[in-house]
């Protein structure tokens, strides 16, 4: 079945920018890298915030091949923040970036932040891309620190987007859509659930915006031109969240 067209990246009269964000788990690459490069491409984002990308023995190579595929610039993170990756357009300036790794729980595997601020026609705001512990106390921690990390940016406006680990009634998911936006809960569009591509049965993966971003459609993209159903099983174990967001100018 056929979905409402999303709308086109596009810089509006007002200075506001109209962005497509793709949020991701890509396995480390070790599906299809082909079929996930056509994913990525056909969803045509602005900015991607992955997971699970590279960390090991040329990571830098791989990362830049993902991004050569689809058109895109590495923006920060990969293996310096344990896992968590920025994609940009060219549309993109970049003010700064920083990866930080979060406290490690002996015994389980080291997670961390990829994030930036970047300046989108007049819009500045902030990106973080997360992959939250599999460990509820520990998730519930970290989902504090990232509330912590996009109010220490400084920013008008921010988006963060990854794989939580955790579905909407969970309390981690409950503490970050009662601080930010929830865009699938926003504005719906396409599929909801993100996990796994055989047999998706939950929403793990969200993109969740500040106060103030108009949230135009998120959700996973099945049925969009371009996206198929055999790129989608094939490229890793989760399913795409593509957003459309309306980020107002900054002054």
């Amino acid at each position: 079945m056929a979905m409402p067209p999303l709308p086109d990246s596009l810089t509006e009269p007002d200075g506001s920018a109209v962005i497509r964000v793709l949020s991701y788990n890509i396995r480390s690459m070790r599906d299809d890298r082909e079929a996930l490069a056509r994913v990525i491409r056909a969803c045509a984002p602005d900015l991607v915030f992955i997971q699970e990308a590279p960390r090991f023995f040329r990571w830098r190579k791989r990362a830049a091949w993902l991004a050569a595929r689809t058109d895109l610039v590495v923006l920060s993170g990969g293996a310096t923040a344990s896992g968590p990756l920025l994609l940009c357009s060219l549309r993109a300036t970049v003010e700064r970036t920083e990866d930080i790794l979060l406290p490690l729980t002996p015994g389980l595997h080291r997670r961390g932040f990829a994030t930036a601020v970047v300046r989108i026609g007049r819009a500045r705001l902030g990106v973080l891309s997360c992959h939250l512990s599999l460990r509820p106390d520990e998730r519930y921690a970290q989902a504090e620190m990232l509330l912590d990390r996009l109010k220490a940016m400084d920013v008008p406006h921010a988006i963060a987007a990854g794989d939580l680990n955790d579905r909407p009634d969970g309390r981690s998911f409950r503490l970050l859509a009662g601080e930010l936006q929830d865009c699938w809960a926003a504005k719906p569009w396409g599929d909801e659930y993100t996990s796994t591509p055989d047999h998706p049965h939950q929403r793990i993966d969200a993109v969740f915006a500040t106060g103030g971003v108009e949230v135009l459609g998120c959700g996973v993209p099945r049925g969009l031109p371009g996206v198929t159903e055999a790129d989608l099983r094939a490229a890793t174990d989760h399913l795409p969240v593509l957003a459309a967001l309306r980020v107002p100018a900054s002054s």
